[in-house]
């Protein structure tokens, strides 16, 4: 039995959860999200909590996943999530026009990203970058987009990273004498 998919999941006040066979609609302050899950799990609403339960031993790596989805769903509608990203280097910059994201990366033409639906963009400097939404995995998917556009690089440290994120640096070649 899986440690993290025998707890239960405490369902805050404000939050409403509908379970239809194998599909469950979570909607809180923020919107709503539903999701469908695998018919080798039984999902029970008991009080104010969510219970994940499995009809076969074999399937505990499927409990656990189950009980996080369920879990990042119950605080994506509530709190919601965030990705924040920092530009490093000369002439590197973000600009927020409208629903567009505008980035400076070097290239001989900006870069232009369209929000989607269902993610925010906030550009509180020139140098970072916050992505926000309700759905954990469209946030983060969103900002590594984002990030792919110039990966940092080891020599200098240039390009887009998460804040946080460490850069192993290398040095760089050996200028001797001949």
């Amino acid at each position: 039995m899986s440690r993290i998919g025998k707890n239960p999941i405490i369902i805050p006040q404000g939050v409403e959860v509908k379970i239809d066979d194998h599909t469950v609609t979570v909607k809180g302050p923020k919107g709503t999200l539903t999701q469908t899950f695998l018919d080798k799990v039984n999902i029970k609403m008991e009080e104010n909590k969510l219970v994940v339960t499995i009809n076969n031993e074999k399937d505990g790596n499927i409990h656990g996943l189950t009980r996080s989805l369920l879990n990042n769903m119950v605080i994506g509608v509530t709190q919601g999530f965030e990705k924040a990203l920092e530009i490093n280097g000369i002439g590197y910059r973000a600009q927020k026009q409208g629903k567009k994201l505008i980035l400076t990366l070097g290239f001989s033409h900006p870069v232009e990203i369209e929000e989607v639906e269902g993610i925010t963009i906030e550009v509180p400097s020139q140098n970072s970058i916050i992505v926000k939404g309700i759905d954990k995995q469209m946030v983060g998917q969103f900002a590594a987009d984002i990030r792919a556009y110039r990966l940092p690089e080891p020599y200098k440290g240039k390009g887009i990273k998460y804040v946080g994120e460490h850069i192993r640096r290398k040095e760089g070649k050996a200028g001797g004498k001949k």
